[in-house]
């Protein structure tokens, strides 16, 4: 395998005009990474925080995407744009603009599990093809409304034709759909103008680097600041502590005794059929799901 063997997540602040997948090449080449995903798609019009998974990390991409995210994104009201955002043509127009205290009032229906209707320009597939394809190709798209979760919708400024809000929610829910939906409860039509996600699972802005400052310290010992931890992408997974030669039967895929265990510590309290990080003293082992009483590995990890 080319490059070299790099462990860790990083976060990077995207800047706008660039793919995720673009991103992703960039930060191979600068850290010379044998092996780089991503987790959690930002279009091209989106700017904020990306998570680079490196080596071993790769394997725990599926726990940032379904993880909770934070967004800032502007929306301006008026106009129905194909896309549901910049990038698309103006299909209708009205002249209501909403008051502040309209927005606020909206807001709270648009909280908790709400049905949502993806945008026509989205990588959903229908019959095998991406929807935005089809769009692009004049094709009339109609994609099923599916259940998303927001956590928190806060208005944090309002003009006459645009305001800024800061959503919070979960895996699945798109923010041109929300700004599209809120403008036709208020009376008008909208699209998102900016977007930038502040938060993805674990990964926060405060924490992420540029693709500009990751080329500028490139290999140096500067570098190593910004790699975090394997196991940051499995916070929330409740730990479970082994010795050197339980680690290394689960590591061989042996499954290990749950009252066996138990003599010598406290095991999580967690439901059957649970999955558990696996560490010895600080190093990942495997992620182990509980089955009957037995824990069996479900993913190891070689670090």
């Amino acid at each position: 395998m080319r490059g070299i063997p790099i462990h860790g997540w990083v976060a990077i602040d995207k800047p706008l005009g660039l793919t995720s997948t673009a991103v992703v090449g960039r930060v191979r080449r600068i850290l010379n990474a044998a092996k780089v995903g991503h987790g959690g798609t930002l279009d091209p019009l989106a700017s904020g925080v990306l998570p680079i998974a490196l080596g071993e990390a790769t394997k725990t991409v599926p726990f940032v995407m379904d993880g909770v995210k934070t967004y800032r994104f502007g929306v301006r009201w008026g106009e129905q744009r194909s896309t549901d955002d910049g990038e698309g043509v103006v299909i209708a127009t009205s002249p209501n603009r909403p008051a502040a205290t309209e927005i606020e009032a909206a807001l709270t229906g648009f909280l908790g599990v709400i049905s949502q209707q993806p945008p026509i320009f989205s990588a959903l597939k229908l019959d095998g093809q991406r929807a935005y394809d089809l769009a692009r190709a004049g094709a009339e798209v109609t994609l099923a409304p599916r259940k998303v979760r927001i956590d928190s919708l806060t208005l944090l400024a309002a003009a006459a034709d645009e305001a800024l809000f800061e959503v919070t929610c979960g895996k699945g829910t798109y923010v041109r759909a929300l700004a599209r939906d809120l403008g036709l409860v208020l009376g008008t039509f909208a699209y998102v103008a900016s977007l930038r996600r502040t938060r993805c699972g674990p990964f926060a802005e405060e924490r992420s680097i540029s693709l500009d400052k990751l080329e500028d310290i490139g290999h140096s010992a500067a570098a190593a600041n910004y790699v975090l931890p394997v196991a940051t992408a499995l916070d929330d997974i409740p730990a479970l502590a082994l010795t050197e030669d339980e680690a290394r039967r689960l590591q061989s895929g042996q499954f290990l005794s749950i009252s066996r265990l138990a003599l010598h510590r406290d095991l999580p309290t967690t439901p059957l059929d649970s999955v558990l990080r696996a560490m010895d003293g600080g190093r990942l082992v495997a992620l182990a799901r509980i089955d009957g009483e037995e824990i069996r590995p479900v993913r190891v990890f070689n670090l």
